[in-house]
């Protein structure tokens, strides 16, 4: 009689090793007589789906570079009621990445920007799209670089080739000429959607750039294929202050869930 640690060598030889962690399990349920020999084979087959999805879910999450774990479920949207959760909830959907629509996300420090965009993120990865998270200085930096080394094209085609590309503190501070037309060759040769989260409402972006005419050709096509989520409302950061009253009681839901994730300008 073949034992099950006898059928390791064989299972791993095939790459189905993760069936080994429920497969005791399964037997002894087959011996209890709970379903027949298809139910057996298909409850490993299943274990084995699961184990390769959570896998395969782990390494988009690592990849997307998020700050934290963000999700909409730890948003506690009834801190500021006029933040739009039912847009919010329906854009995490995904129907947006499916058309190649983006998404602009702007409002005042503290709102919780940061947090929603990583939430979106988080989304997307769970639905099997790649994801990167970056703050735009550190996109528009990197591109630079290639300008430097001769690597451009190779650094820009790891931008386009990502389902949803999130870059935050968009606008923070005006933009150079070569800062410009690497937007403008990033936003022009996108397919897939971006997420852009900022401080400044997008009538403000204008005069950043210094080439109006790229400018109203960049900005025309982020903010015309793009669905506008404005956050407004109280600001989290003052939960943290320590010098505030009862600063060393823990943070309310609302506050733990999004504040740490908030860069300083979201």
């Amino acid at each position: 009689m073949v034992r099950a640690h006898q059928l390791a060598p064989k299972l791993k030889a095939l790459r189905m090793g993760g069936m080994l962690d429920t497969l005791e399990l399964r037997l002894q349920q087959a011996q209890q007589g709970q379903g027949g020999y298809l139910e057996f084979l298909e409850s490993l087959l299943e274990d084995e789906i699961t184990r390769r999805d959570n896998k395969a879910l782990s390494l988009r999450l690592q990849r997307a570079r998020f700050e934290g774990v963000r999700t909409l479920a730890d948003f506690d949207f009834s801190f500021n009621p006029k933040i739009p959760a039912p847009q919010i909830r329906d854009l995490a959907r995904g129907g947006y990445l499916t058309a190649g629509q983006s998404i602009i996300i702007c409002g005042p420090v503290g709102v919780g920007k940061s947090h929603v965009s990583q939430g979106l993120g988080h989304a997307a990865c769970q639905q099997g799209h790649t994801v990167l998270y970056l703050k735009t200085s550190r996109l528009l930096a990197d591109l630079g670089g290639g300008h430097a080394d001769g690597t451009a094209e190779a650094r820009l085609r790891r931008y386009l080739l990502m389902d949803l590309l999130i870059l935050d503190d968009f606008g923070m501070r005006a933009f150079t000429e070569q800062q410009t037309e690497d937007l403008w060759e990033l936003i022009g040769e996108r397919r897939h959607s971006l997420i852009v989260v900022s401080n400044r409402s997008p009538q403000d972006w204008y005069a950043l750039f210094p080439n109006p005419v790229l400018a109203e050709s960049v900005l025309d096509r982020l903010i015309n294929n793009a669905h506008h989520l404005v956050l407004t409302g109280r600001s989290y950061r003052p939960l943290r202050r320590p010098d505030r009253p009862g600063a060393g009681d823990p943070l309310p839901s609302d506050a733990s869930a999004a504040e740490p994730g908030e860069s300083a300008g979201a």
